[in-house]
């Protein structure tokens, strides 16, 4: 046990090396944890802030790294700031905060708020994590002088910047309406988790990472934008901007991710140094003219898991995933999902690529009704299996050059119907059958009620099926009947129609190979046709197209409208007592 004088001369000789650490290290004792508010920053939105944030980030980069916290304000930051290695910008949201119209609630916490470079898209960036292991994590970084009215918008650099560095990231941030989000050159093994925004003409881009990057739980979404589909700033975007974009990038990795609204919701492009790879889970992409548009891959491919894509709003060319012509590497989907206003869910059209769809659900498409399919197969090679399609219509195309297509255990509910133009290339095996049999006596007598259930699969190109006294659809200016035969057997033909005034002109009436047959009256309309050599007929409808709107006043149907059809009826030679209903497959008596 030590004396009395012992102790304190233990406890002088512990007070005197503490004092020399201190001495020896005079940063040591505050870097780890610096305030911009201790050296000076205003949060008034008004006093520029841009030297005291750079000055307490360049002290905690002299030091070897530190957390440079802002409090909660608004700080006006005039010029750019540069991130230090091992230093991270810190505010206080451990979320990633949001902001609406009529919501002011980004005024607070931590608010940056900048105006560097505006209309100058090629100037500094706002934000440069400059180093090894820089992060900002817990702001909003504000552009006051946005204006929804602006259009087309004005430019400026990107909000975030890295280049040449390793393990920066950016988190908990909300990154409101800058013109380009973030953009990473040669920023290996990013960490970009937990961002919310609306950037304008490009939300994402990634190109020279070696090595694996991460991007997790980034939410692309009209924040602080009063939104409508048609306003000139929202359709400006929903036309030409880019909310992800990956050019080479070696094992991307990808998760729950989200969009809205873009021109692109994820174009993998390919960029001098190349193309991408990668795991892509979770993606969702919503009212995009192009959810997914992939123009080039490398060979170990991109993987879609979970994904969920919907078409553009109030459009009618939607294609939710595009494959174009130059792609090398292969595409998988599984487990993915596509509804909305679509006219194709996917189109292959790479003669190298190589394209597979597991599991996958196609629930609405050819959203203008002229007979485009769920998936069209142009070029290259694919694989469908276990697939299911919501909408009787037509499911796949096969176009002629097509190297190889194995269509195998697929469920539709009026049977899968493929049209394959691709010959001996094109297995099919095991998809669901049309319940609906033909036999012969049945093509020789039958009815098809058009706008009841099961009407469908004999039309293109036709308005959706209404109901009033019976069942029926409108035409537009060119609608398509196709309709079992017998070979070599000649019919005739019945369709009850109204025929509007103004849907009447020279050219109005129904065609066979583009020759008219007859006019189309009010009423039945009765015409014969010789026999053909196939086993189905298309008649084409033509009418002059109108608007509802446009010819009475009370109305708000913005159509084109053609003739509105009830009921269509064949038969041949053959005599019977029955009627078979086209729609159900059922006998009438």
């Amino acid at each position: 046990m030590l004396s009395l004088n012992g102790d304190m001369s233990f406890i002088k000789t512990i007070i005197i090396c503490l004092i020399i650490l201190i001495i020896a290290n005079p940063n040591r004792a505050y870097t780890q944890s610096l305030n911009v508010k201790d050296h000076g920053a205003i949060a008034d939105g008004k006093t520029d802030c841009t030297a005291i944030f750079q000055k307490a980030l360049n002290e905690a980069g002299r030091a070897g790294g530190g957390v440079v916290e802002v409090p909660a304000g608004k700080y006006r930051i005039n010029g750019h700031i540069r991130i230090p290695a091992n230093v991270t910008l810190k505010g206080v949201f451990t979320v990633p905060p949001t902001a609406r119209i009529g919501n002011f609630e980004f005024h607070k916490g931590s608010v940056l708020l900048t105006d560097a470079d505006r209309g100058n898209e090629n100037g500094e960036p706002f934000i440069r994590l400059d180093g090894n292991n820089a992060c900002i994590s817990g702001l909003a970084i504000v552009y006051p002088e946005w204006n929804q009215t602006n259009v087309p918008p004005v430019p400026y650099p990107p909000c975030v910047f890295s280049q040449d560095t390793c393990n920066v990231g950016i988190q908990d941030c909300l990154l409101l309406n800058p013109y380009e989000g973030i953009r990473l050159i040669r920023a290996h093994r990013h960490v970009i988790r937990n961002v919310n925004g609306y950037p304008i003409k490009r939300g994402l881009y990634v190109d020279e990472c070696y090595d694996i990057g991460r991007i997790e739980n980034v939410h692309f979404w009209p924040f602080g934008v009063n939104y409508d589909a048609e306003n000139p700033y929202c359709k400006w975007i929903n036309l030409n901007g880019i909310a992800f974009e990956f050019a080479r990038t070696d094992w991307q990795y990808v998760l729950n991710t989200f969009c809205f609204g873009y021109g692109i919701g994820y174009k993998f492009s390919s960029s001098a140094h190349g193309s991408a790879n990668g795991n892509f889970v979770g993606l969702g992409a919503d009212s995009c003219q192009k959810a997914v548009l992939i123009e080039q891959a490398q060979p170990p491919g991109l993987l879609f898991l979970n994904g969920e894509f919907v078409g553009r709003w109030n459009s009618s060319n939607s294609v939710c995933m595009e494959i174009s012509t130059n792609v090398i590497g292969k595409v998988s989907l599984a487990n993915c999902s596509f509804w909305g206003p679509i006219d194709k869910c996917v189109w292959m059209r790479s003669p190298s690529g190589q394209f597979t769809a597991n599991a996958c659900n196609f629930v609405q498409w050819d959203i203008s009704n002229i007979g485009s399919p769920a998936i069209q197969l142009d070029a290259g090679k694919a694989i469908i299996q276990g697939c299911t399609f919501g909408q009787d219509k037509l499911h796949i195309m096969v176009e002629t050059n097509f190297k190889s297509a194995i269509i195998i255990g697929n469920q539709a509910t009026a049977g899968l119907r493929v049209l394959n133009n691709a010959g001996k290339n094109t297995i099919l095996s095991l998809n669901e059958e049309d319940p609906i049999q033909w036999s012969d006596l049945a093509k020789a007598n039958y009815k098809l009620i058009i706008g009841m259930d099961g009407d469908s699969r004999y039309l293109i190109n036709w308005h959706d099926p209404e109901h009033s006294d019976s069942d029926f659809r409108w035409t537009t200016d060119s609608s398509k009947l196709v309709l079992p035969v017998n070979p070599k057997m000649p019919y005739k033909i019945a369709i009850r129609a109204r025929v509007p005034a103004q849907a009447v002109s020279l050219s109005s009436g129904i065609y066979v190979n583009n020759k008219m047959i007859t006019a189309i009256s009010n009423g039945i309309t009765s015409f014969y046709l010789p026999p053909v050599k196939t086993n189905k007929i298309v008649l084409e409808l033509k009418s002059n197209p109108w608007i509802p709107q446009k010819i009475s006043p009370t109305s708000k149907d913005p159509r084109k409208l053609g003739i509105q059809v009830f009921e269509v009826s064949l038969s041949g030679p053959v005599k019977t007592n029955k009627v078979f209903l086209a729609n159900t497959g059922q006998w009438l008596t």
